[in-house]
């Protein structure tokens, strides 16, 4: 058995390196994986390299709810971030799972990881997937299902039967070509939508929603007039049935809401390290009667979790990555680089001097580029 695991750690702002931890023994009940692919959120983790991190500032009161001023609920040297592993099951004591299983798990950017399946969510991935796909199945999938999930909550409250509910045969809009919109255009694109349209500031970006299936607006030719011309429902009534807000920037945010028609919802998947103070509620948000929903992965829409929990959405991803799977490998996994290559790229990343759309840390060889 292995001894022990390399492990990505953020030592400090800008400063990223690799270090060994032990791995420890194989409880009963338990078992070991070895990393083959482990993506990298350009997000949630360049917020701990960059340091704007709320964690890193304040301490998080999960009783209340708050973010209090103390203690940071996190410090330095921030190690076993990331979501997205993809690991071969090397040594097992459960029945759970056998050896050689490839499995999709959340467990940071390590090269191994010991598992006890009654503290760790894992997922075996089919035969038929794409395997460096599997980084979207334990975590980054659901967020984008529970997203849709909002959606159709929004239209039947509790009384949700299908992820596709809340946008079957209604005008789509996304805010945002990154990872998670494309994603969630790729699932409202799956699930009948009328119409789906991606909006975003980079041409880039842009032309990859556009291999996905998309319709696609800049952000710079005022899409709100654009959309509201093009969507009506009825006298007064103009624009996107549902917008999903992908993008942590204010500005997205406030051009979600123009996009909207009245008493349309924003359904808000981003993460605003900055805040939003561009944000103007007194205009479209006020006068046109509209709705915005946080759809943070920690809860699913109030009454759902009961029939909608994290394996089911976890289902649903499987299900989108293997019948369009094809063009998400294709188009959506630009950068795939060896694991000891992990520190430069995020400090990279971070500084702006490297752009990805979806950077992948492989074990494999065979599958570097980028």
């Amino acid at each position: 058995m292995r001894e022990v695991a390399t492990v990505l750690s953020i030592e400090a702002p800008g400063e990223v390196t690799l270090v060994e931890e032990k791995l420890g023994e194989v409880p009963d009940g338990g078992f070991l994986v070895e990393t083959v692919h482990s993506g990298v959120s350009a997000g949630t983790e360049l917020t701990y390299v960059k340091g704007d991190n709320p964690y890193l500032t304040s301490t998080w009161d999960r009783g209340l709810g708050l973010f209090l001023e103390g203690n940071p609920s996190i410090a330095y040297p921030v190690r076993g971030i990331g979501y997205m592993q993809v690991g071969r099951v090397v040594e097992t004591r459960t029945r759970a799972v056998t050896e050689g299983t490839l499995v999709a798990m959340a467990y940071g950017h390590r090269s191994g990881y010991v598992a006890d399946p009654m503290r760790d969510r894992f997922v075996p991935l089919p035969g038929e997937l794409d395997p460096m796909l599997g980084i979207y199945v334990a975590h980054m999938g659901p967020i984008c299902a529970n997203g849709l999930l909002h959606a159709a909550a929004d239209l039947y409250g509790p009384d949700v039967h299908h992820l596709g509910d809340g946008v079957r045969g209604r005008r789509v809009a996304v805010m945002g070509a990154g990872v998670v919109g494309l994603l969630t255009a790729s699932f409202a694109m799956a699930y009948g939508a009328a119409e789906v349209v991606v909006v975003d500031e980079t041409p880039a970006r842009l032309a990859v929603a556009a291999e996905l299936g998309a319709q696609t607006l800049a952000a710079a030719d005022d899409p709100a007039v654009e959309l509201k011309r093009r969507w009506r429902h009825g006298p007064d009534d103009r624009g996107a049935d549902v917008v999903f807000q992908c993008r942590g920037q204010a500005r997205a945010l406030a051009l979600a809401l123009k996009l909207l028609r009245p008493q349309g919802v924003a359904v808000d998947l981003a993460f605003y390290t900055d805040g939003a103070h561009e944000v103007r509620l007194g205009e479209e948000f006020h006068h046109n009667g509209l709705s915005l929903r946080c759809a943070q992965i920690g809860r699913v829409p109030r009454g759902l979790a009961h029939a909608w929990d994290r394996e089911r959405l976890s289902h649903e991803s499987i299900a989108l990555l293997t019948s369009r799977g094809e063009r998400l490998r294709r188009h959506l996994i630009t950068d795939v680089v060896g694991f000891a290559d992990g520190p430069r790229l995020l400090a990279e990343l971070a500084r702006r001097e490297r752009h990805t759309l979806q950077a992948v840390l492989s074990h494999d060889v065979h599958e570097q580029r980028g």
